[in-house]
């Protein structure tokens, strides 16, 4: 039986590529649009989990962050 995970992508443009991530485990894909880095992601992901446990999933907190630099 299938389950399915809500997990967080965050998606950056690298170049020529999109680059999209997920917060809940190190799985990392690419894509030259937004939809093909995800569709990506969406199978890298589920070939991870055919070997690894599925995480506990708790809510992510995206917020900005500022720092100062020292020039």
């Amino acid at each position: 039986m299938a389950d399915t995970l809500r997990l967080t992508a965050v998606i950056t443009h690298e170049r020529e590529w999109y680059v999209a991530r997920c917060l809940q485990v190190e799985v990392t894909s690419q894509g030259e649009t937004i939809e093909e880095s995800l569709e990506s992601l969406r199978e890298a992901l589920e070939f991870y989990f055919e070997d690894a446990p599925a995480p506990e999933v708790t809510d992510v907190i995206i917020t900005p962050v500022e720092v100062r630099r020292v020039a």
